[in-house]
């Protein structure tokens, strides 16, 4: 949606007082949010990492490869990121949608011509076809450090780029030592999983989503699963995330300011030969809260072929999808969009 060649901001019509949402933002009506109160509630595991601690261990692995067999999502506490740190992420970029200047934030404008590039945006998919998410975000390009030029980043607050490379770089650590706890799980090497996605591609995305006049036709952000390794995410107290499982719509309730959630991506789900599954997930809308989150993505190269880790494979467990050079697997993403999980269901091999 675009006015003078400018794309309409979601903040903006949040702002102008809409009672009704655009057409292009509502769904149809078998993805459209509908709950039932009587569902009784349900929790995604919380494990405590115990800062690493190798005494640990062995019950953190055993902890975390359930949560992976049943979930595919779990919180993760115990993790050597510090709280202020995981406040101030969340605060600058809070800061950014609801102080910075209009004229400032399109300074950093991506490219709406064109998928995953860097900067303030509206529009995640190429197809202009698409039902258009009750969401605005700002994505950064982390690591390698080949990648990172804050200068592309918000200038205010003051501490907004120091505070993101920080962020970066920690969440960089802690994911690849969930991988290695994730292989461990599987009786695989500690460093299975991580070797075979290559050094991580790291992507920062803090999404804001304005309350929202008519929660009950939109989303946020669609039904998908991430289509990289491991996703961490932080979010703040309003919530808003749901998680698919057993075919229910599951709320993540916001926890304490030290929880990271995380969530198996794609890439994962086809390193072990589906033992794990990614986890699908979407974003809710509310009427009377903003809503602020930070993804932190961790993905393989567009040149690096993904396929199920030779460990696991049998006579008895033959491989259930075929390799995929990862950039392709990204442009399908975007050009085709997610619709759940259809994009790793089409690398599945017959059985």
């Amino acid at each position: 949606m675009e006015v003078g060649g400018e794309p309409i901001r979601v903040q903006s019509l949040a702002q102008a007082g809409l009672t009704q949402v655009p057409l292009q933002y509502v769904q149809p009506p078998q993805h459209r949010p509908i709950h039932s109160s009587s569902s009784p509630p349900i929790t995604i595991p919380v494990i405590d990492l115990f800062g690493s601690d190798p005494a640990q261990r062995d019950l953190v692995r055993a902890a975390i490869g359930r949560a992976c067999n049943d979930w595919g999502a779990f919180h993760v506490i115990g993790h050597g990121i510090s709280t202020d740190l995981l406040r101030r992420v969340k605060r600058v970029g809070l800061t950014f949608f609801n102080d910075c200047p209009v004229a400032d934030k399109v300074r950093y404008a991506c490219d709406p011509t064109s998928s995953a590039t860097e900067g303030y945006g509206s529009r995640m998919l190429e197809r202009d076809d698409t039902v258009l998410d009750w969401r605005d975000y700002f994505d950064h390009h982390t690591l390698p450090l080949s990648r990172r030029n804050p200068s592309r980043w918000p200038h205010f607050p003051a501490d907004y780029r120091s505070t993101m490379a920080e962020y970066s770089d920690r969440t960089g650590s802690l994911a690849s030592e969930l991988l290695e706890l994730i292989s461990e799980s599987l009786g695989l090497p500690s460093r299975c999983i991580e070797d075979a996605v290559g050094e991580f591609y790291q992507n920062i995305t803090i999404s804001y989503y304005p309350p929202c006049p008519q929660p009950e036709l939109t989303l946020g952000l669609q039904e998908h699963s991430d289509m990289g390794a491991i996703t961490l995410l932080v979010q703040d107290e309003v919530g808003g995330l749901e998680v698919l499982k057993d075919g229910q719509w599951v709320k993540v309730q916001p926890l304490d300011d030290d929880a990271i959630l995380v969530l198996l991506a794609d890439q994962t789900e086809i390193i072990t030969n589906g033992k794990y599954k990614s986890a699908q997930h979407r974003a809710i809308t509310n009427a009377h809260r903003a809503r602020l989150s930070v993804a932190t993505f961790h993905d393989p190269a567009k040149a690096v072929k993904i396929s199920p880790a030779s460990q696991l494979l049998s006579k008895s467990s033959p491989p259930r999808f075929r390799g995929v050079v990862y950039g392709d697997y990204v442009s399908s993403w975007y050009t085709k969009g997610p619709e759940g999980k259809r994009n790793i269901d089409a690398l599945l091999l017959e059985s």
